[in-house]
């Protein structure tokens, strides 16, 4: 494929709305609100389902730009038969995860960004 155009097919893909299930749901997570270096895509089958299947990319440098990794994230929606896409605009919060990389209830230590920050808004809370 040309340079860019994973890029335009998964934004076509999104484009199109919603066409039942199953549904994807690509979200971004970084240190920051600047930079991803985490990219999840979760399946929902039907509607009230977990989201199973679900798989991250890492990346040291901002995953949204990498054309590869969108190439994989594309084979993992065409894999699993989805009908529709959804992408949340923009990095949703740390991505470390609570009670994995840092205890329940707390704030990460690695991210100081996101402590005390609404993850959709950036807004501080406090």
């Amino acid at each position: 494929m040309a340079q860019g155009s994973n890029k335009k097919f998964l934004t076509k893909r999104i484009r199109k709305g919603n066409k039942g299930y199953p549904i994807a749901t690509i979200s971004f997570y970084g240190p920051t609100n600047i930079t991803a270096s985490k990219l999840v895509c979760a399946v929902i089958a039907y509607d009230g389902a977990d989201a199973e299947p679900m798989k991250k990319w890492f990346s040291t440098s901002d995953i949204r730009k990498s054309e590869k990794t969108i190439g994989e994230v594309l084979a993992f929606i065409e894999e699993n038969e989805v009908k529709s896409v959804s992408m949340i605009d923009g990095i949703i919060g740390c991505p470390h995860e609570e009670g994995i990389d840092y205890p329940n209830g707390g704030s990460c230590p690695q991210c100081n960004y996101w402590k005390g920050r609404d993850r959709f808004t950036h807004e501080l809370i406090h």
